[in-house]
């Protein structure tokens, strides 16, 4: 293939965040890496006991400044009571929000347990917004699925998803021990989404007729 057949399939590069090159197919961007796995949103994300959570609880932020737990004014978390998911643990956030809910409802936040959802960091390019769509692929095994992006990550990396995400990429999904280094290639479409939460089930087959919209029916191809 020749120099100019390979940049035309992998598409001109946006940005390189972290070792991570970002590259545009037409309106939607294209990046290939590894995947850290997400708690944030699950009703049993992190405890007061931070070895009883799905993660560890240093990953919500300290006492003072909680960037992962919901908090009241004050500044102190909520635990969630007996007619919540999960007793007893924090109310774990996402920046994604169904404002319908109040910001001590598990019910607000983007649930990383059932929902397949990216995190990108904050001031990625290319127009992304919460609530937009993805594609991803595992391209050792070919799996696909839809994704929403629900969450923001820290700027300088890129390449993390919701403990659902993992498992339907056949990763494990462990927020301590799981995700992988490499092997995924995400295509992701800006200004897809309604800035609201969605069902799995729309956010798969939603994010599926993109692909196939923007002529990327197999990822595999641009690698």
């Amino acid at each position: 293939m020749s120099p100019l057949a390979e940049q035309n399939r992998k598409g001109a590069l946006v940005a390189t965040i972290g070792n991570t090159e970002v590259r545009a197919h037409g309106s939607c961007l294209l990046w290939r890496s590894g995947m850290a796995v997400d708690a944030d949103g699950a009703p049993e994300a992190y405890h007061p006991e931070s070895r009883r959570g799905l993660d560890a609880l240093a990953n919500a932020g300290a006492p003072g400044h909680w960037w992962g737990i919901a908090c009241d004014p004050s500044g102190v978390p909520f635990i969630q009571d007996a007619g919540d998911p999960a007793p007893g643990f924090y109310v774990s956030t996402t920046a994604l929000v169904d404002p319908r809910f109040p910001i001590h409802s598990c019910r607000r936040y983007v649930d990383a347990s059932t929902v397949p959802y990216i995190v990108l960091p904050r001031g990625m390019p290319g127009g992304a917004r919460l609530g937009d769509l993805a594609v991803v692929m595992n391209l050792e095994t070919g799996a696909v699925c839809g994704a929403i992006y629900a969450d923001i990550g820290p700027r300088g990396k890129l390449g993390e998803g919701s403990m659902a995400l993992a498992r339907a990429q056949g990763i494990d999904p462990d927020p301590r021990t799981g995700g992988c280094r490499t092997g995924l290639l995400t295509a992701l479409f800006p200004a897809s989404g309604t800035r609201r939460p969605q069902a799995p089930a729309v956010i798969n087959e939603r994010a599926l007729e993109l692909a196939a919209q923007h002529g990327l029916q197999d990822l595999r191809h641009f690698a």
